[in-house]
């Protein structure tokens, strides 16, 4: 019985680089998030409530889920 063995599956993978540190963004200054005061991904020109990804994400899921 020939097996193939794939060597990579038992490999350790390799470590993650570091995320910025909080409030350590590269570009023009970014709007907080209304919730949790995170950098949004939107300038600080944008009008309205703005949120970041996580607060986005975990609002859609609170009003997918009203009704």
């Amino acid at each position: 019985m020939d097996t193939d063995t794939d060597d990579t599956y038992c490999e350790t993978p390799r470590p993650i680089a570091p995320a910025q540190p909080a409030g350590a963004t590269d570009g023009p200054p970014y709007a907080e998030c209304v919730l949790c005061r995170e950098p949004t991904e939107y300038p600080e020109s944008t009008k309205g409530a703005t949120l970041c990804p996580v607060c986005a994400w975990q609002e859609a899921g609170r009003t997918a889920c009203s009704g």
